[in-house]
């Protein structure tokens, strides 16, 4: 479906490079943000057909995303289950893909609605998303960086786990926890090869790497 990174276009790409046209109220434009992801993309010599945008809709409000959906972006990401519900309810022809860690707590408002949950990191958690919508799409989280505040499998525990996730649910790939600083060349291209080696254990193609 996609691979590289999850790449926000309702936040500047590059905020220190040159200062992208303002838009209403200062704020910098959806369509601008997605030129310049674009560039990007081209830049690294990649297909762009390889590659889905998901705009990351974290701290912006509905008139964003339905920026964003004018823009030509229709994936939307959002980090947290509380903040998506009501803009949802107000973008609703928009596919939503939850991208930030989710308690358990949550799986019961989540499971279903989102088409793409990024953020399995335990069986604990499949199992409870397994309760609720078994034919769920998710990916597994890979805490790449090893970075220990952050959520995420060890690298070293990706395929069992995926082992165990993919007989509970709709497994399409792994998401990398890249580094805070720094750069995430090294922790992507580790959760690529981690990618690979759980195709082969499962015996079938996860085609998403985010």
């Amino acid at each position: 479906m996609y691979e590289g990174d999850a790449l926000s276009a309702l936040a500047p790409a590059h905020p220190r490079r040159r200062p992208l046209r303002r838009h209403r109220r200062d704020q910098v434009s959806v369509a601008e943000n997605l030129k310049a992801v674009r560039e990007r993309i081209a830049g690294a010599g990649r297909n762009p057909d390889e590659i889905t945008i998901v705009a990351v809709t974290k701290g912006f409000g509905a008139d964003r995303c339905r920026e964003a959906m004018e823009a030509g972006l229709t994936i939307l990401g959002e980090n947290r289950v509380q903040e998506a519900i009501p803009k949802m309810e107000v973008v609703p022809n928009a596919t939503w893909h939850l991208i930030g860690h989710l308690q358990t707590n949550k799986v019961r408002q989540a499971a279903g609605r989102f088409e793409l949950i990024h953020s399995v990191d335990s069986l604990r958690l499949a199992d409870y998303i397994a309760r609720v919508e078994p034919r769920q799409q998710v990916l597994i989280e890979v805490n790449a960086a090893r970075e220990p505040q952050k959520s995420g499998v060890a690298p070293e525990d990706a395929i069992e786990l995926a082992r165990s996730v993919a007989g509970l649910l709709h497994l399409r790939g792994l998401m990398a926890m890249g580094p805070a600083h720094g750069d995430p060349t090294e922790t992507f291209t580790e959760t690529r090869r981690l990618r690979d080696e759980a195709q082969q254990t499962l015996g079938r193609e996860l085609p998403i790497l985010s």
